[in-house]
C-alpha cells in the first residue's frame, strides 16, 4: 500500500507545481482497492473494479493492489490503509468480532457481496491421494499465512483428526507458487479459494493430470454447524479437464468491504458504478471473470455483515431491499 500512496504524493506535488494543477488535484478523491494475488478471481476483479469507479464515476481516481487477501485487505481497510477490501465472508465475520486470525475489532461494513467461492483441494493423479485422509504424512500448501483460504483449510484439517506439522507438512505458498510446486512434486496437494473455474487450477491441468477432492458430506454437515458462516458448494462436472463427477466442497461468500467511514456519498457512487458494468459497456465486468455474473443485487445483499448504509441507498433504488 505505501507504494500506492507514494504515488499519490508525487502526483499531487506535480499537479501543485503546474498552473491551475492544485484546484485540479483537489477535484479528484483517491480510493485504493485491495485484492488478491494472480491465479483467483479478487485480482482482475479488483483490477476491473478499479477501472469501473475511474472510468465511469466523476471525481474518483481508483487503483488495485495485488495483496495477500483476506486477512491482510481486513486490515488494511480496518486501519484506514485501504479504501476497499476483498475478503472472505467468514473472515469479515470474525474481524466485527475480534475473533482469530484476530485480536481486535476492526470497524468493517459490506458494499455488497460479491459471489460464494469453494475451497478447492487439488493434487495429481500419479500422487495415488483421493480422499483428504489419503493427506496423512503428505506435504500440503495451504496459501500465504493469514489468509482465508490458510484459515479454512487449517479448520477442515483440523476437524479431520489431523495435528498440523505432526501428521501434515503444512507449507504457505501463494497460489503461483503452491502451482509450480505440485508441478514439481515439492507438494503433495494444495488448497485454493476461489470461484470456479480458477485460473490457477487450469494452469495445473494443462500439463498435469488433476485430482480434485472432495469434502464427504457428513463432516461437511458438521463444519457448517459448527462455523455457521461457511457454505456447501458443489463443483459441476466437468468444470475442469479430467473432472467427472460433481465435487462437493465448503466454501465461503466473498465481500467487497469499506471502513464504516467511507461517506455514504461515495459508498452508494461505487456500489451504483460497479452493478452498473457487471455485464454490459465497455469495462463490463464479466468480461474479465465469468464468476462476474453472480454479481446481482439479490445476491449481493446477503452479506454476512452489516451493508453501508449508502450501499443500501442502492439496493433500494433497484428493489433488492425493501
Amino acid at each position: 500500500m505505501k507504494r500506492t500512496f507514494l504515488c499519490i504524493a508525487a502526483f499531487m506535488l506535480v499537479l501543485a507545481l503546474v498552473p491551475g494543477g492544485e484546484a485540479l488535484a483537489q477535484k479528484k478523491t483517491f480510493l485504493t482497492l485491495s485484492s488478491g494475488s494472480p491465479g483467483g478471481a479478487y485480482y482482475p476483479l479488483g483490477g476491473g473494479m478499479a477501472v469501473i469507479i475511474e472510468k465511469t464515476v466523476g471525481g474518483f481516481r481508483c487503483a488495485s493492489e495485488s495483496t495477500g487477501a483476506s486477512v491482510e485487505n481486513t486490515r488494511l481497510v480496518g486501519n484506514g490503509e485501504s479504501d476497499m477490501g476483498m475478503v472472505m465472508g467468514s473472515i469479515a465475520f470474525n474481524a466485527l468480532r475480534g475473533q482469530a486470525p484476530f485480536k481486535e475489532k476492526f470497524p468493517l461494513v459490506a458494499l455488497f457481496q460479491m459471489y460464494p467461492a469453494p475451497e478447492h483441494i487439488v493434487t495429481t493423479k500419479q500422487s495415488g491421494i483421493r480422499s483428504i485422509k489419503d493427506l496423512k504424512g503428505k506435504k500440503v500448501s495451504i496459501d500465504v499465512p493469514g489468509s482465508g483460504c490458510a484459515n479454512m483449510a487449517k479448520i477442515i484439517l483440523e476437524e479431520y483428526g489431523f495435528r498440523l506439522n505432526k501428521d501434515i507438512t503444512i507449507a504457505n505458498l501463494s497460489q503461483n507458487e503452491s502451482v509450480q510446486a505440485l508441478k514439481d512434486g515439492v507438494v503433495d496437494a494444495v488448497f485454493f479459494n476461489f470461484a470456479y473455474p480458477g485460473a490457477a487450477v487450469l494452469d495445473l491441468a494443462s500439463s498435469r493430470d488433476i485430482v480434485l477432492i472432495p469434502v464427504e458430506r457428513p463432516m461437511a454437515d458438521k463444519i457448517v454447524k459448527k462455523y455457521p458462516y461457511y457454505i456447501k458448494i458443489p463443483i459441476p462436472a466437468k468444470t475442469y479437464p479430467g473432472q467427472d463427477k460433481e465435487i462437493l466442497c465448503l466454501g465461503d461468500s466473498n465481500v467487497l468491504v469499506a471502513n464504516r467511514k467511507m461517506s455514504d456519498d461515495v459508498a452508494y457512487k461505487i456500489t451504483k458504478a460497479i452493478f452498473s458494468n457487471v455485464k454490459t459497456g465497455k469495462f463490463a465486468l464479466v468480461n474479465i471473470h465469468p464468476v462476474a455474473a453472480q454479481l446481482t443485487p439479490a445476491n449481493a445483499v446477503n452479506s454476512p455483515i452489516p451493508l453501508h448504509p449508502g450501499a443500501i441507498r442502492y439496493f433500494r433504488e433497484v428493489k433488492a431491499l425493501k
